[in-house]
């Protein structure tokens, strides 16, 4: 009866922390249509969590292009279907690893960035200040992060998958000496523009809301004390990381389950 209780109230905790979250992401977004009123503030933010995550998104691009043009020129070659090389790397990162890796990127690089900077403002009761003085946090703080992260995610996964098809045509084609024309050709008839490329994208969009409404809810939710940070920035790369792959399955089930 003890555990079956503890149980209960692990659920009915699990159940509250749910739905003050849902409640968050709603108000989140009644909000955001007064956040575009601030364009400059939407534009710095993506600076700050765009163009700040770039290195790394490029770097860890070109590192996967290298490696996956490496792994499926091996298992094609032995097939006799090597020239369908750059086809096969530009599938798997526009469809799936583009988005995906970009998102786990963007979650660990800016999502706990976002927390930390909230996190840090509560704690020196900034926001508190804010609300004295009559200035909604949502509004000033909040909304335009969140905008800032939609319209960021979307662009580094675009990157992420440009650079990653670069890396593949450097090996394949620079280093292994597999036909340029070959490489190129399949490709641009192969892929679907709508169907690869914009469920691609679509995937990033969604990816992007993920992870930074969870961030900016850990981060104002959070409580006020250093090693309350500290665990919400925790939470908010290990929530972002679980959600983008159970959401990536949800989406690929639905994206490419018809012909």
């Amino acid at each position: 009866m003890n555990a079956l209780a503890l149980l209960g109230v692990h659920a009915l905790r699990w159940l509250h922390g749910f739905g003050r979250a849902a409640i968050f992401f709603a108000d989140l977004l009644a909000h955001v249509p007064a956040a575009l009123g601030r364009f400059g503030l939407v534009v710095h933010q993506v600076h700050a969590v765009g163009n700040r995550s770039l290195v790394i998104i490029l770097a860890s691009g070109l590192a996967v292009g290298f490696v996956l043009a490496l792994q499926m020129y091996y298992a094609l070659v032995t097939y006799g279907a090597a020239e369908s090389l750059g086809l096969i790397v530009n599938l798997s990162l526009v469809r799936e690893l583009g988005p995906v890796v970009a998102a786990l990127l963007f979650a660990g690089r800016a999502g706990t960035s976002l927390t930390a900077e909230i996190g840090l403002m509560k704690a020196g009761e900034q926001l508190a200040a804010m609300e004295m003085m009559a200035v909604d946090p949502r509004v000033r703080v909040l909304a335009p992060r969140f905008l800032g992260g939609m319209i960021s995610m979307p662009l580094l996964a675009a990157l992420f998958s440009a650079i990653g098809i670069l890396g593949a045509y450097v090996v394949g084609v620079l280093l292994i000496g597999l036909d340029a024309g070959n490489f190129w050709g399949l490709m641009q008839a192969r892929v679907d523009v709508w169907r690869d490329v914009g469920n691609g994208v679509v995937k990033s969009f969604v990816f992007g809301v993920l992870c930074t409404a969870v961030a900016l809810y850990q981060g104002y939710e959070t409580e006020a004390t250093p090693e309350g940070v500290a665990h919400a920035t925790t939470r908010t790369v290990v929530i972002s990381s679980l959600g983008v792959l159970g959401v990536d399955f949800v989406l690929t089930a639905l994206m490419f389950s018809a012909p």
